[in-house]
């Protein structure tokens, strides 16, 4: 059996299959973990979630904020935006069971000698308080009725940790680190304007996992969300957002045996070319 942990696919859904077929994957065998944004820009968003959901436990995913987005706009909590490319799911027959899986994956995944992430952790949280605060939003989002969520998940408030934080500015806080930041400051205040590779940002702020005192230190952390970051190993921080979505590269990580890195390029006029994938699903 191997592992795999696969960077954002936001519907490059022709690379994800060319992907799977340089690593040799078997679903009866292997196991995928994708660190979210899996929807959305690219241009097969429905063809990815229908294979990413059909592989059952052969695959493990996040949640990430493009993931969130479309949720929120199936929910009427938001708008489509000019660049979003989801609306095949919107309109799909099997639109309510494919929302339904996508809003009840978990924030946080943890693995036997990994943890899997979207976007990042504040320095104050410690892994089992991440896990704890990561089960508290999907709670909230597996509920039947979870329009108040997205409703009130919008926001850059409050923007750094405090254990007596409570309600909806609580469930924003964490859903924004898991989802959404890159930077904070030396207190770990998030930042969610920067969107730049370090070297560009504001000379008070620091990726989050260069925070002093970060208290996951020691864990190993898989995410994605940053392609101007790109493949980035640094303290047991694994980032594999190669940015396929803008012309580069879609990678995955082998988390068991070698740690080997592969990678395919973006195909040139992907939204012209038909992404067909030949490995059966699980399910």
């Amino acid at each position: 059996m191997a592992e795999y942990a696969i960077g954002d696919v936001q519907g490059c859904f022709g690379e994800l299959c060319l992907l799977l077929e340089k690593i040799a994957f078997d679903p009866q065998l292997d196991r995928l973990y994708f660190v979210g944004d899996i929807v959305n820009r690219g241009p097969k968003s429905l063809e990815t979630l229908r294979f990413i959901k059909n592989l059952g436990e052969s695959a493990v995913t996040v949640l990430g904020n493009h993931d969130l987005h479309l949720l929120a706009v199936a929910h009427g909590a938001s708008k489509t935006k000019r660049r979003d490319t989801f609306g095949d799911i919107l309109g799909a027959p099997d639109r309510d069971e494919l929302l339904y899986w996508l809003r009840t994956r978990p924030l946080l995944h943890s693995g036997d000698k990994f943890y899997l992430i979207h976007a990042g952790l504040p320095p104050q949280w410690d892994m089992d308080t991440a896990v704890r605060c990561a089960r508290e939003v999907e709670a909230v989002l597996c509920k039947e009725d979870a329009d108040g969520f997205f409703s009130h998940m919008y926001g850059d408030s409050p923007d750094r940790w405090s254990a007596k934080l409570e309600g909806w500015p609580r469930i924003r806080f964490i859903t924004n680190c898991f989802t959404r930041m890159r930077y904070c400051d030396r207190n770990g205040v998030l930042d969610m304007k920067e969107k730049g590779g370090p070297g560009s940002q504001a000379a008070h702020l620091l990726p989050w996992f260069n925070a002093p005192g970060r208290r996951s230190e020691g864990a190993k952390l898989v995410f994605g969300h940053w392609s101007t970051l790109g493949y980035h190993v640094e303290s047991d921080c694994h980032c594999l957002d190669t940015g396929c979505l803008w012309g580069r590269e879609l990678t995955a990580l082998r988390l068991d045996g070698d740690h080997g890195r592969f990678s395919v390029a973006c195909i040139a006029g992907a939204h012209q070319v038909p992404g067909v994938c030949n490995i059966a699903a699980s399910s």
